[in-house]
């Protein structure tokens, strides 16, 4: 990550330059924090704390939801900080750390989704072959793998952004240190650099979307052949909240990362609000509200409180 660095610090331009509209969002976005804390964190609790729940899918969840708990808090408490106010500098160092915080928590999700769609694969269409196809060592190499493949993907994003030298102005008009408005800061040419970052998102996404989308064509099939429709709903109920986060996580990241960098504009900022801030809250009542077994531990933690109180 060389380069010739001429400056120490950036300023966050942010969501908006009203000064009327900062306390209302201010208001809002720690409102989404506190929320997406509590229920990615409830989660990995109540996997922990309920011994029903001790299964692959389960496991990966939580990881998942730690992968939400991480990026969110890497992004949303200087963003809160900046709504508040009059210094929205960040240092130079601390730009490179939250860029590389930010692109290695959202690719292991991306992986992480892989990983939960070929277990849901597994679980439906091979189910006697579950327990030795997805066991204990099995399930911490996948979430290994996907760390792995997410560090190095992470570095190789954040060499390229900030690898080369940056000039006057220094502002980042966005509410936190992401490629695109970073690049437009750049003294020297970001051709090659934004060709790179582009072609690992597309092998990151490519890869991992193949492995999603070939999973649920396995999963459709194997549904559509079973003749209890008892058992058709539950397998389905299973699937839905999982193609429920990839959608949003997906359509977002790929329409912030995958357009020209000549088509980007304001509606970047709305997109990344969803996917930085909005999808982390979501995922635990996607993942919690539309499953039985979420629901009925749930119902038993509540009763065992209940009865000490």
């Amino acid at each position: 990550m060389g380069g010739n660095h001429t400056q120490t610090k950036f300023i966050l331009l942010g969501i908006t330059d009203s000064p009327c509209a900062q306390a209302p969002l201010f208001g809002l976005f720690l409102l989404i924090y506190i929320v997406t804390l509590a229920g990615n964190l409830g989660i990995m609790v109540l996997v922990w704390v309920v011994p029903s729940l001790h299964t692959p899918m389960y496991f990966f969840l939580t990881h998942f939801s730690f992968a939400d708990v991480c990026y969110s808090t890497v992004i949303s408490p200087k963003m809160l900080a900046d709504l508040l106010s009059e210094d929205k500098t960040i240092s130079f160092a601390g730009c490179v750390m939250q860029f590389h915080g930010f692109a290695f928590f959202a690719t292991a999700e991306c992986h992480l989704l892989a990983v939960m769609a070929y277990d849901r694969h597994v679980a439906i269409c091979n189910p006697l072959l579950y327990v030795t196809a997805i066991s204990s060592r099995v399930c911490w190499q996948l979430v290994a793998w996907s760390y792995l493949f997410a560090f190095l993907s992470a570095i190789v994003y954040t060499g390229c952004t900030f690898g080369g030298s940056f000039c006057e102005p220094n502002r980042i008009d966005h509410f936190f240190c992401d490629t695109s408005p970073v690049l437009k800061l750049a003294c020297s040419d970001t051709h090659s650099s934004e060709a790179v970052i582009c072609a690992f998102v597309v092998i990151n996404g490519v890869s991992t979307g193949a492995v999603i989308l070939l999973s649920y064509i396995c999963i459709l099939r194997t549904v559509l052949r079973m003749r209890s429709a008892r058992s058709r709903s539950r397998a389905f109920s299973t699937c839905t909240s999982h193609l429920a986060a990839v959608a949003l996580f997906y359509g977002t990241m790929f329409f912030v990362y995958l357009q020209p960098a000549a088509s980007h504009s304001s509606l970047d900022k709305v997109a990344s609000i969803i996917y930085t801030m909005v999808t982390p809250m979501l995922n635990p009542f996607i993942y919690s509200l539309r499953n039985k077994e979420v629901k009925d531990a749930l119902v038993k933690c509540r009763r065992r409180i209940l009865d000490r109180c």
